[in-house]
């Protein structure tokens, strides 16, 4: 049975040094989880994460209801081609592109198609839910047709009694001494999809990115179905993982399931 293996722990070992953010195309200044209530100060690039009006995370409760607008459909189907690695905070997965986006699995909401650029965990989540923070958080990171960031698919990561098989496809090893390395991995994205059973309940909200430059713009759906994991499995993600979750951002103007 493959899993994550425990030898992912490429984490950073200070603050002081830089990292990849997933989410974006750039490589960031110096910044840390951390501080991230000052990373406004760091650099003009990232004057958003402090000014911004729709910045995430935020928190969530059923007291927001459960949306039953933007309603998110799939085409998501079969195997397909990318690299694994450890993107300096914990597990994650980057779609081989051709230069054409288009041919990514996507999904459409509001007659806006969006394309699937890759996925990577937080530890813990970056969003609560009725106060409850989940163990890890994956975020599936949806582009348009030119690349830009547009949309996040976010899954709620705990621990359960079995395995997800999901997470059964990733390859066992990348070497503590190998964080740079990309493992050629081929994934059915759409297990994770079927996990919290393809958003048929969730949350959306117009929100940023959650590392910078934190751009905003970004349509976020946060499924209310848990994903859950092996205890092992689990394991293997926190092991691989260091501290990657925003502090939480004051609700503004982001239009909770509106």
């Amino acid at each position: 049975m493959r899993a994550i293996s425990l030898a992912l722990v490429a984490a950073l070992t200070t603050a002081l040094n830089p990292a990849q953010n997933p989410d974006a195309n750039t490589t960031t200044n110096i910044w840390a989880y951390e501080a991230s209530f000052n990373w406004g100060k760091l650099s003009p690039d990232y004057r958003l994460c402090q000014t911004g009006t729709q910045q995430s995370p935020i928190a969530l409760s059923l007291g927001n209801g459960l949306s039953l607008n933007h309603v998110p459909l799939f085409n998501y189907t079969g195997s397909i081609a990318g690299n694994f690695f450890n993107w300096g905070y914990g597990p994650a997965f980057t779609l081989t592109h051709n230069g054409d986006w288009t041919s990514h699995p996507s999904f459409t909401y509001d007659d806006k198609t969006l394309y699937l650029k890759g996925w990577h965990i937080h530890a813990p989540a970056d969003h609560s839910v009725g106060g409850d923070r989940s163990k890890a958080e994956m975020h599936f990171v949806h582009v348009d047709a030119e690349g830009h960031e547009g949309a996040v698919l976010a899954f709620r990561l705990d621990p359960g009694n079995f395995n997800n098989t999901f997470f059964e496809q990733l390859p066992p090893m990348i070497g503590f001494d190998e964080m740079q390395l990309q493992e050629p991995t081929e994934m059915d994205l759409s297990l994770a999809l079927d996990s919290v059973q393809y958003f048929n309940e969730f949350w959306t909200y117009q929100g940023s990115l959650t590392s910078p430059p934190c751009h905003e713009g970004i349509r976020w759906f946060v499924a209310r179905q848990i994903m859950f994991t092996g205890v092992g499995q689990m394991q293997d993600i926190l092991g691989a993982s260091t501290y990657s979750a925003r502090a939480e951002q004051e609700v503004w103007q982001h239009r909770i399931n509106e």
